[in-house]
């Protein structure tokens, strides 16, 4: 929406005729660049069928909906970026006159030029068109700058042969059967037409002014601007029905506009207004002082548009001449009003202002200013109250005073500080409410109050009601004293203003709407939700007639009292100057209004409400990243992951952002309507299929407009297709069968593997257990008892017997494992070193080495690895020495692996290789080729890396240590 701004235009300078100076404003908003127009010179305006208008510019042509300018150039089709003049037909189109003299137009969605329309080409002869008429059969005919008159069929464009030998403006304008002008004035230098010699020229009508039959004729027919001098034309007579001499308008006339009996006149140096001038009246208001006006326009809906030369456009909604405004720019103070009060005996308006000044409106429309409160700070006149004949008690922040509303006299009556409220007794006793006091002027005073006091409402003489912020009370005189009233809800309320009627009492609130008392009961609750236009309430007024008037922070409410109902809302959107409402007196049909932003007043039973339906149309059709023509049927392949979208607008000038649309896309309006503020309307990756998009709108207060209809089909791509989804199904179905099959497949092999790594593992597990223990160590051990047994020591043997058998025991029990613990390993290696060192009679010594580390886990290991390398340590390595040797194992963690190092100082790996018999060579390398096949299979299961190395340490840089070092890597399990 473009940006609006609103100036508040006043007569400041008036002519004086018959009924005096009008003190009256209007309000005018101003579109300009920054608002979307083409260019701040607008030479002229139309309106389209469609009812767009259009404003022609140097830098191309303006098309406006009353929400967006939507602007065009050469770019997207004119001849040439200025254009001077503009011309609507009856069939839609939109004609462009250019200095180049090249014809085009507009029509549905597309500007049509002699570069893409045949029918358009044609040689000017450097002439350019300066009127456009219409005829019948859809003929278009122009008057160029040469005098010759141009025809155009809508097949061809020729020069016609009427006025083939020349012919001015007299021709057309004479034959207007033939020729109906398109433009709704034309500027002449004379009215002597040669070839008419017949015609009369009058320079006042010949009879009354109001004559029904000649303001007819005035806006049937022609309309000639000689200077200032406005002329009704036809063939026979010329008769001048304005004068701008006889109004003190000596410039002269641009371009004129009739609004049903105003008459608007504009100049190169101001804007005229000319209200009831064909009903006789005779005042002028002087508008836009120092612009050039060059076109008026009234549109289909009463809006008057100003076109300028340099300062935009000019826009007056029709509803806002049945409103009249004062503000500071007209004759009051300022524009902020707090009260307001009309003494109908003197006709006398008094409009209480900040700044302690009071402003009269007399019946002569004469406006005065009387400065009442000159005290510092806040001085503003908050209530003004009739106070007897011709007389009145005004109310400020700083104390009473009266006012004589006959000799406008006043006088000072008492100070009071804080005054919030002024209240008069049917017998004319005077109560105030101020700040934390109830003063009974006169006669009493409750103060010292811990509550702020904030309104009054007299029952009778003796008895009242006073609001404060925390709550209801009631006072009589002989009691003086607050005592809290009605309900518990009203005694906790900040209450804002009261109004004592008919037996019932009506309470404001800052945030509750209203409430009705009656009885000291709670009869009835008025809220926004009812349709009160707020809840915060800052001021009631009854008329006296049965209605009441709540001025609230978002317009004023209208209240059948009888009723209790609400019936109507008057807000800035009916005409308002401001929602901000600060008061409001009724005068008969009279009703004025006091805001923030100054005074405003109208009939009351008449205020203008325009309930015909908006114009919708279709601006755009966006899908994907492309943007397409508004066509009512849109067809497309589907876009994957695009959105939809479809942009609407309506042609709405005068609250255009209060437009409501609804749609439905399923084609059938029983599902509903789907209602949004935006006109844009999305629909995210739509699917294949036809749809049809409805869409209608509703401007403020009117009924919705005719559906517009717009058919969406979403063309499927070829793999959308039902073939190709049903090859699409066949091969996917095929495809599960080959991975199921290949699934299948894979699990018979790994079960295959299983079995077979299962079976390998026996294998290896059982030639394990076969090297384990060497044949020789269960000789040699046997050997070893039987001489025990001989040499007498039966005790030693049968310890020796009974730690073998635990051994040999132990031994089965491991070779059944898949996994042991490092524990259970060691405590099998150390119970086999003992044996050992018994049979080869502490011949050695051993130790074991753990690091720290190791005791933080639970490891285990595959049974029956280690010993067999310690076997091989001490039967090549440490028995052949011929003195005592020494064993060091040596485990710790290394990367997620169980590091083991079997370390002898025996002869070593190489001498020992060199000493033995055949038989012992092929036992030692058949043990550790199963212990490397075993750490391999390991590998095969949980892809843990083994490693077995034997180091002979005198020939590996080990200095001259002798023995054998054998280094093991052994994956690390863990048994749940």
């Amino acid at each position: 929406m473009p940006f609006i701004r609103y100036l508040f235009i006043s007569g400041l300078a008036f002519f004086c005729f018959v009924t005096g100076s009008l003190a009256q404003g209007l309000m005018i908003r101003n579109y300009n660049v920054k608002d979307g127009l083409a260019n701040a010179t607008v030479y002229a305006a139309v309106q389209d069928k469609n009812g767009f208008i259009w404003f022609a510019t140097p830098t191309g042509v303006s098309k406006f909906d009353g929400k967006r300018f939507r602007n065009y150039t050469k770019k997207d089709g004119l001849t040439d970026n200025e254009v001077i003049k503009l011309a609507a037909d009856s069939k839609g189109r939109v004609w462009f006159f250019t200095l180049n003299g090249k014809l085009s137009f507009y029509d549905k969605s597309l500007i049509h030029s002699e570069d893409n329309d045949s029918s358009l080409i044609f040689n000017n002869r450097s002439h350019y068109m300066q009127y456009a008429f219409e005829g019948g059969g859809g003929y278009i005919w122009f008057l160029n700058t040469n005098n010759r008159i141009i025809q155009y069929n809508g097949q061809k464009t020729t020069y016609d042969k009427l006025g083939a030998s020349g012919a001015d403006l007299f021709f057309p304008m004479r034959n207007d059967s033939i020729f109906h002008p398109l433009q709704s004035s034309f500027h002449l230098e004379s009215l002597n037409d040669p070839t008419n010699p017949n015609q009369q020229v009058f320079s006042a009508p010949p009879g009354a002014f109001e004559d029904a039959a000649f303001l007819e004729r005035i806006r049937t027919h022609i309309v000639v601007i000689l200077k200032n001098t406005l002329y009704s034309y036809t063939s026979k007579d010329a008769i001048a029905f304005f004068k701008g001499s006889d109004w003190g308008i000596n410039d002269d006339i641009s371009h004129m506009c009739l609004d049903g009996d105003n008459l608007w006149i504009g100049t190169q140096r101001a804007l005229y207004f000319l209200k009831g001038y064909f009903k006789g009246q005779h005042n002028v208001i002087r508008l836009l002082d120092n612009h050039y006006i060059t076109s008026l326009l009234k549109d289909r809906d009463g809006n008057i548009w100003i076109s300028t030369f340099g300062d935009g456009v000019y826009h007056i909604p029709y509803k806002n001449f049945y409103f009249s405004y004062l503000n500071n720019t007209n004759g009051l103070y300022s524009h902020s009003i707090f009260s307001i009060y009309k003494d109908k005996k003197n006709d006398l308006l008094l409009i209480g202002q900040n700044a302690g000044v009071l402003n009269t409106l007399d019946a002569n429309n004469k406006i005065r200013q009387f400065t009442l409160d000159t005290t510092r700070g806040r001085n503003s006149i908050l209530t003004i109250q009739p106070y007897g004949n011709d007389n009145v008690v005004i109310g400020t922040d700083n104390g009473l005073l009266n006012f004589n509303t006959l000799t406008y006299k006043w006088s000072r009556q008492q100070p009071i500080r804080m005054l919030k409220e002024v209240d008069i007794t049917p017998g004319g006793k005077i109560r105030v409410a101020a700040k934390n006091q109830v003063i009974a002027l006169n006669d009493y005073t409750i103060g010292d109050l811990d509550v702020l006091v904030t309104s009054i409402a007299s029952i009778n003489d003796s008895a009242y009601y006073v609001g404060t912020n925390n709550g209801l009370y009631f006072c009589v005189d002989n009691q003086r004293k607050l005592m809290p009233a009605g309900t518990d809800t009203l005694r906790k309320l900040s209450i804002k203003d009261l109004k004592w009627i008919n037996g019932e009492l009506w309470i404001g609130t800052s945030d509750k709407g209203i409430y009705v008392m009656k009885n000291d009961r709670l009869s009835n609750h008025l809220s926004s939700a009812e349709g009160l236009a707020s809840d915060i309430c800052q001021q009631l007024y009854y008329d006296g007639v049965g209605r009441l008037y709540a001025a609230t922070n978002h317009g004023v409410s209208v209240i059948d009292v009888k009723k209790q109902s609400i019936t109507r809302n008057i807000t800035s959107n009916d005409g308002l100057m401001s929602d901000d409402i600060r008061g409001v007196f009724a005068d008969n049909d009279t009703l004025y209004i006091a805001t923030s932003n100054g005074l405003c007043y109208f009939n009351a039973d008449h205020i203008p409400v325009d309930t015909v339906p908006p114009v919708i149309y279709l601006n755009n059709i966006r899908y994907g990243d492309s943007t397409f023509l508004a066509v009512n049927n849109f067809a497309h392949l589907y876009i994957r992951k695009a959105s939809f979208e479809a942009e609407f607008g309506t042609i709405v000038f005068d609250l255009p952002d209060l437009v409501e649309y609804q749609y439905n896309f399923s084609g059938d309006t029983t599902s509903g309507w789907v209602t949004t503020m935006s006109n844009i309307i999305p629909f995210p990756d739509l699917q294949p299929g036809n749809y049809k998009l409805m869409v209608r709108a509703r401007k403020y207060k009117s009924d919705w407009s005719k559906t517009l209809s717009l058919d969406v089909s979403i063309l499927p791509r070829w793999y959308q297709q039902w073939w190709s989804r049903g090859i699409l199904l066949l091969a996917g179905l095929l495809l599960v069968l080959c991975v199921l099959r290949y699934i299948v497949r894979r699990i018979k092999q790994a079960e295959k593997r299983k079995t077979e790594y299962n079976r390998r593992i026996a294998e290896l597990e059982a030639k394990a257990l076969t090297n384990q223990m060497n044949p020789h160590f269960i000789f040699n051990s046997l050997n070893s008892v039987q001489h025990l047994i001989l040499e007498k020591e039966e005790k030693q043997a049968l310890n020796f017997l009974s730690d073998f058998a635990t051994l040999m025991r132990q031994m089965l029990n491991n070779s059944r494992k898949s996994y042991i613990s490092l524990e259970e390993e060691i405590a099998f290696l150390t119970r086999y070193l003992e044996l050992e060192k018994i049979r080869f009679a502490h011949s050695f010594t051993y130790k074991f080495i753990l690091e720290d580390a190791l005791k933080d886990y639970t490891i285990y290991i595959p049974p029956m690895i280690i010993q067999p390398i310690v076997e091989n340590a001490i039967k090549h390595g440490l028995a052949p020495k011929s003195i005592s040797g020494y064993l060091e194992i040596r485990l710790e963690i290394v990367d997620d692996l169980l590091y083991c190092s079997v370390d002898d100082d025996g002869i070593g790996w190489d001498k020992s290789n060199s000493i033995k018999s055949s038989r012992l060579i092929k036992h030692e390398s058949t043990a550790l080729s199963v212990i490397k096949e075993r750490l391999q299979i390991i590998k095969s299961f949980n892809g843990s890396v083994g490693k077995l190395e034997i180091i002979d340490k005198f020939k590996s840089g080990f200095g001259n240590k002798e023995g054998t070092l054998v280094e093991i890597l052994i994956p690390i399990v863990k048994m749940l």
